[in-house]
């Protein structure tokens, strides 16, 4: 049995592993279920195509309980995800990229997807691990948007903001502990990526360390950092404003 955004019980997953027409999103299985010849099956074509699965404890399956889902869900992405290598064989010019670090809520990346829409990103990276992945709530959120921008999910973002320099990419990541203020860059006649990180961690001290610029946006008084949509809408759209001055 299965809805539009999950898949339930062995044989479903199964078939779709083996189908490998439907993007998965992350597959949940149960502590309590027992290892049998399927669940090797479905772990073992998770890993070769990189899907993430969890072992979870049975109250993650209680919204659940009307169908007869056997210990295992897998959820369904309403896209399909690029391939950062095929995005990258493709010709660049002044394009901008958004970098996602840990972004747990589904309402921020529809937000987010909206507001990189309008201002013209060329797409968006989501690591396929501790980040939330593109579900019902995205899609709606977004209003549409999703549609119309490549999303590219990587296993690592340290790898890929490493190919991103080999390809000439500029990195550029907020932190608000920046020196820099996010406008006194130029971000104009250059390929550059932006990375946002969560409101409680912020961007990992690996992709600070890898990147070209550290920027911040300048408080007028201490408080919290703000939303993290609202942080990339002054960010990408001051890159906008750059681009369209003169």
């Amino acid at each position: 049995m299965q809805d539009n955004n999950i898949i339930f019980g062995k044989n479903a997953v199964l078939e779709a592993l083996i189908a490998g027409d439907r993007e998965i999103n992350k597959i949940l299985i149960s502590k309590n279920i027992h290892s049998d010849t399927k669940l090797n099956k479905i772990k073992d074509i998770a890993k070769e195509n990189g899907i993430v699965f969890q072992f979870v404890a049975k109250e993650k399956f209680l919204p659940y309980a009307e169908y007869n889902h056997q210990g295992i869900i897998a959820q369904i992405s309403p896209i399909k995800y690029i391939d950062i290598d095929d995005f990258l064989e493709e010709k660049h010019e002044n394009s901008s990229l958004v970098i996602l670090d840990g972004i747990e809520d589904s309402h921020n990346l529809g937000a987010i997807i909206r507001t990189c829409v309008c201002a013209g990103v060329s797409g968006i990276i989501i690591p396929s691990r501790r980040n939330v992945q593109v579900n019902a709530t995205v899609e709606k959120t977004s209003a549409g948007a999703i549609n119309h921008i490549p999303i590219i999910k990587v296993n690592s973002l340290v790898n890929a903001v490493q190919k991103l320099k080999n390809s000439d990419w500029w990195v550029v990541a907020a932190d608000a502990n920046a020196k820099d203020n996010y406008f006194d860059v130029d971000y104009k006649n250059m390929n550059f990526a932006l990375i946002m990180g969560a409101e409680h961690a912020g961007v990992s001290k690996s992709l600070l360390k890898a990147s070209d610029f550290i920027v911040k946006i300048p408080m007028l008084k201490e408080f919290n950092s703000l939303n993290v949509s609202n942080a990339l809408s002054a960010i990408i759209f001051e890159t906008v404003r750059q681009k369209l001055k003169n």
